[in-house]
């Protein structure tokens, strides 16, 4: 028999893009900085990872890195690695491939520093780590649906079979959406080139062998993607905490 289900205690942070859609905000500093109800973007993420129990968090630098790195350098909660990619910019799965040394061996964490949410009951990377199971999966995803989405402007992304398999949606409406956040096990990227590509891939590959699995998240889920977004984003926060009390 196994034992109970453990959190992952590492995470890959996803903060190297380029951010232009939030321009010109994003023209004097990387988009993960942006502040959404006195918080960064960045902040929102590794606060969550911390209540999940992460000990370590690699957050992956490339346009105007100083500023992520001098951000970072005062948190403990989780601990703070940087993963260079100011030689150039890998994508998401180019990320994570440079960064495999620093995560290890063990499933970890994957979390957008663009996306974030609040969470109802239990937190859900909690409930993300009760639903892993790395005997039938090779990538968990975090999901949620449209009723729970604020400033989300395309279209759905997974159905959700009744095993919890995915497949991918083509936007159709009963379709869920990738909330930015997961669990991967670092086999998947065994035979991986540290060149620039994306997650997508490993989804498309997952999905054909039937090891992409989802969960729906509980609660309010937030994207920025450009500057007038920020304000419903801020009205999402101050609902889902009123909410809550």
């Amino acid at each position: 028999m196994s034992g109970p289900a453990k959190n992952p205690s590492v995470a890959m942070v996803l903060a190297a893009g380029l951010g232009k859609r939030m321009r010109p905000i994003t023209d004097t500093m990387p988009k993960p900085l942006v502040r959404i109800s006195g918080k960064t973007l960045l902040d929102w993420g590794l606060d969550s990872l911390a209540e999940a129990g992460v000990e370590r968090a690699v957050v992956n630098v490339h346009y105007l890195p100083d500023q992520i790195v001098e951000h970072v350098a005062s948190r403990h909660a989780p601990r703070i690695e940087i993963s260079d990619e100011r030689d150039g910019l890998l994508d998401s799965a180019g990320g994570i491939v440079r960064a495999l040394p620093k995560l290890g061996a063990a499933p970890f964490y994957i979390v957008n520093a663009d996306t974030f949410w609040i969470d109802e009951g239990e937190p859900n990377l909690t409930r993300l780590a009760l639903a892993w199971d790395a005997g039938r999966m090779d990538i968990l995803l975090m999901l949620a649906d449209l009723k729970q989405a604020t400033g989300h402007s395309g279209s759905t992304d997974f159905l959700v079979a009744s095993d919890g398999t995915l497949r991918r949606a083509k936007g159709a409406p009963e379709g869920l959406i990738y909330a930015g956040a997961a669990i991967v096990h670092p086999r998947l990227f065994a035979a991986a080139a540290e060149a620039p590509h994306s997650l997508n891939r490993y989804f498309d590959e997952a999905i054909a062998s039937g090891r992409l699995h989802g969960m729906r998240m509980s609660g309010s889920w937030v994207t920025v993607g450009t500057p007038d977004a920020i304000a419903p984003a801020e009205a999402a926060v101050k609902r889902a905490l009123a909410e809550a009390l």
